[in-house]
């Protein structure tokens, strides 16, 4: 993949980062000149100093021959006219943090695939596993989180089956590990002391699951 980040930021430096350590052509674009050179002595990619809104810029970052561009600055302006841009150059895949969330709707006009401020998302997670000490991230992906738990003996869903501690809309069981063996977790399987369940939560019901498995399983 051809990939193009705008901004080096926390965000868009460790994204590029992860591309260029995966084996990607990476092309990074920042205003900040020493940024470009930070990065050129950690990882094997391409740095464009400018501004990403500017033609020439994205020309330099071979804008034509990009399978995707990903904008990660604080100012959605600039993001959603990169993207812009990059949409009449072409590129398949847009993708951009929206800090804003009263912009949304105008980089979904231009057919951007978004995600809202890191910053809120990052507070809102700290806040919830602060309160649910037993459970433990594992990933938050667009739409969603998942997270796994491990089941106390004595917790309350302990002996009942997963149907029976299926009780939030929109939480779904991914897998249970015990011991060494994985169990796809079917409506029938029954939890038991020790079991490490991993689950699927929608944005919108993550404290709703998170609360609820800990209530069962702690």
């Amino acid at each position: 993949m051809y990939l193009i980040v705008v901004g080096l930021g926390g965000i868009g430096r460790s994204l590029a980062g992860l591309a260029a350590e995966e084996g990607h052509s990476v092309v990074v674009i920042d205003r900040d000149e020493e940024k470009c050179a930070d990065i050129l002595e950690e990882y094997d990619l391409l740095a464009v100093s400018g501004n990403a809104t500017d033609k020439n810029t994205l020309e330099d970052a071979g804008i034509d021959r990009a399978d995707a561009l990903v904008a990660t600055t604080s100012d959605d302006a600039l993001n959603l006219m990169a993207c812009w841009l990059a949409k009449k150059y072409e590129v398949k895949t847009l993708v951009s943090i929206v800090n804003q969330k009263e912009h949304a709707d105008l980089f979904k006009e231009v057919g951007v695939r978004i995600s809202e401020n890191p910053d809120e998302i990052v507070a809102r997670s700290l806040f919830l596993w602060a309160e649910n000490p037993d459970t433990q991230l594992l990933a938050a992906i667009e739409g969603g989180t998942i997270f796994e738990i491990t089941v106390a003996d004595g917790a309350k869903g302990v002996n009942k089956t997963v149907r029976e501690v299926s009780g939030v809309k929109d939480m779904l069981y991914i897998a249970i590990r015990r011991g060494g063996k994985l169990i796809i977790p079917s409506g029938d399987v029954i939890i038991m002391p020790d079991d490490v369940i991993t689950v699927f939560t929608k944005e919108e019901a993550e404290a709703r699951s998170v609360e609820y498995m800990d209530e069962l399983f702690r």
